[in-house]
């Protein structure tokens, strides 16, 4: 099924000037940058700004999905339904809004980030310098549909190995630095040059 037959998709706000942290008060934004790891992403990371009154179909109450729209990565991200408080999506993320009836948001992630649909896009990717991908071409993507229950078990199959990754990495680091620990050690208690023999001058 295409997207817009699974969700509204909207893009997010147009800042016309420099955003400026808030001194106090404010809503937390989301940009660009906000979207570097995996998963779901949570409003405990995100700056504050003076964007007060925004429209609502620029913020984001938690379970919906973020699409990186500019970029060398065009993927795509679940925002955490733990959120606080909304906050407010800026260009060149755009806000895809799962009906909760026919799609699961981390299964609607997964689609959109699978090589296959990354491939449909970047073919039809615009720019040179800085790849885009139109919001046409995404209201163009077909994804497949499962029922909701597979849709749920792929999610988290898919979080899971995930997981696993990140924590074999971790365990690769940590072993790495032990290592390095040992033979640092080793070095320093080995019998140091110059130090603990005397050169021999005779021939």
């Amino acid at each position: 099924m295409r997207l817009p037959e699974v969700c509204d998709i909207h893009s997010g706000y147009t800042a016309r000037n420099r955003l400026e942290p808030a001194a106090t008060g404010g809503i937390p934004v989301i940009q660009l940058r906000d979207l570097s790891g995996h998963g779901e992403l949570s409003a405990a990371m995100l700056q504050r700004f003076d964007l007060e009154g925004l429209a609502d179909r620029y913020l984001v109450h938690g379970g919906e999905v973020l699409f990186r729209s500019r970029g060398d990565r065009n993927t795509a991200m679940v925002v955490s339904v733990d959120m606080p408080e909304p906050a407010a999506v800026i260009l060149p993320l755009v806000i895809l809004r799962p009906d909760p009836e026919t799609v699961v948001s981390a299964y609607l992630a997964w689609a959109i980030n699978q090589p296959d649909a990354q491939r449909r896009m970047a073919a039809e990717a615009q720019g040179t310098n800085m790849r885009m991908i139109p919001k046409t071409v995404l209201e163009r993507l077909e994804i497949p549909l499962p029922d909701l229950a597979t849709q749920q078990q792929i999610a988290t199959i898919d979080t899971l190995a995930r997981r696993e990754s990140d924590l074999l990495r971790e365990l690769a680091d940590q072993r790495h630095r032990f290592h390095n620990l040992v033979l640092a050690a080793h070095a320093m208690q080995a019998p140091q040059q110059g130090s603990t023999q005397q050169r021999d001058t005779t021939r």
